[in-house]
């Protein structure tokens, strides 16, 4: 009967993850950094075709902003995953 308990517990114990295995940083912080950046270039071409009179830039900002967003995300979470890491 015991090793039926051990087998029980063994398969019911949680264990950790290990650190690496871990999200390296929050989701929400990299989608929050796409939206912004399309918002706030969106924005700033918006104001420019208004004062400008013209109609593209609110695109070209869209744009932009989506770029730079993404940009921003691969810079603050690493970037894509190398061989080299992969073989760590």
């Amino acid at each position: 009967m015991s090793g039926t308990t051990a087998i029980v517990r063994s398969a019911m114990a949680s264990p950790t993850p290990p650190a690496d295995d871990r999200p390296k940083g929050d989701p929400w912080q990299a989608f929050s950094y796409l939206v912004a950046g399309v918002l706030f270039y969106g924005l700033v071409g918006w104001l420019l075709d208004r004062w400008l009179g013209t109609g593209f830039l609110v695109i070209i900002g869209i744009f932009v902003g989506a770029g730079l967003g993404i940009y921003m995300t691969f810079g603050r979470f690493g970037g894509l995953a190398t061989k080299q890491d992969e073989q760590e």
